[in-house]
């Protein structure tokens, strides 16, 4: 199986603002989010993650034993001008160009289908090789990475349009577990979040 994370809480987060590939740090709260999943990755046996600092200490607390293999492909979508800005600069009519025009780019930067091209490229990779993880019931890949990433690796599994993305949330510290049953993928849990100790 796959197991998807989310990298805990950032600055930025508890700030409520866009954070694309700009690189705050977790906040106290996030590293504990990222020690509460430990209990819940026993089987990992190998794990990826975004270049991006956030992702990497998540799996660095989550996965204290392993070391990452970093995956360009997984790091969050490039806001562009919007990066760091808060929700609110975005206007209704924008809202509704990201929710229904899923190639268009937020602020001069990339496009959620240029996240979708590049997530499923991977993810198409590990489905074909039957060697891969992805087709093992005992023994995990765990992916640390961000938000868009990982809705975009939900829509793959599910095998919907990318634009399902906009109506579901995803929290920080949360982990998304996708299998293969008979060479087909399978989400078998979405957005759960540990409880902290």
């Amino acid at each position: 199986m796959i197991i998807l994370i989310r990298h805990g809480q950032t600055t930025s987060n508890a700030a409520r603002l866009l954070v694309g590939q700009s690189d705050p740090t977790l906040t106290e709260f996030g590293e504990r989010q990222a020690i509460a999943l430990r209990p819940y990755l026993l089987e990992v046996r190998e794990v990826w993650t975004s270049p991006l600092r956030r992702a990497r200490r998540t799996a660095a607390l989550a996965l204290p034993d392993l070391g990452a293999l970093v995956k360009e492909s997984f790091i969050e979508v490039d806001y562009g001008s919007l990066d760091g800005q808060p929700l609110s600069v975005i206007t209704e009519e924008q809202w509704r160009a990201f929710e229904h025009h899923h190639d268009t780019a937020f602020g001069e930067g990339e496009s959620l289908a240029s996240v979708d091209q590049r997530v499923h490229a991977e993810l198409d990779a590990l489905l074909a090789d039957q060697t891969s993880l992805l087709h093992n019931a005992t023994s995990h890949l765990a992916i640390v990475s961000h938000m868009s990433p990982i809705k975009s690796a939900m829509t793959w599994a599910l095998g919907v349009s990318g634009s399902v993305a906009w109506r579901m949330n995803l929290s920080n510290g949360s982990m998304t577990t996708i299998g293969s049953r008979m060479w087909t993928p399978s989400l078998l849990n979405y957005n759960v979040v540990p409880p902290l100790a």
